[in-house]
Order: structure tokens, then C-alpha cells, then sequence
């Protein structure tokens, strides 16, 4: 491309700009989200919650489903 490209183009940097730090971010939360560490946290915290009295075992074993879905991707 040359210098009179990139002088056309030159506007639409910001919106790249944001449409790839867009997707960085996107990204990292699936990473975060599948990760079998972070899956296993969650279900220990529901687990504890649970046993304080905090959740019923119906909203339990739903919130566990949930946490089982982002692992699953379905």
C-alpha cells in the first residue's frame, strides 16, 4: 500500500484498533472460561456455598450444570 493508501485509511486505525483489542479480549475470556483450574474453583466454591446454607441443592446442581456448559461449549 502506498502513501496515498495508507493516508485513505489512516480514519479507520482507531476502529481497527478497537476491533482487535475486542477480540484479544474475547480471547482471553474463553481461555479463562475453559480452563479446567477455574472450572474446578467454581464448582469447590458452589460446593462450599452449598454447605454453609447458601444455595438449595436445586440452585446448586443447576449453577453446577452452568459451570459444566462452559467446559463442555455447549
Amino acid at each position: 500500500m502506498g502513501l496515498l493508501g495508507s493516508l485513505a485509511t489512516l480514519p479507520l486505525a482507531p476502529v481497527r484498533g478497537v476491533i482487535r483489542l475486542a477480540e484479544l479480549i474475547q480471547e482471553q475470556v474463553e481461555r479463562e472460561t475453559r480452563n479446567p483450574a477455574a472450572i474446578r474453583r467454581a464448582l469447590e466454591e458452589l460446593d462450599a456455598a452449598r454447605e454453609a446454607g447458601e444455595l438449595t441443592e436445586e440452585e446448586h446442581d443447576q449453577a453446577v450444570r452452568r459451570v459444566l456448559q462452559r467446559l463442555t461449549g455447549r
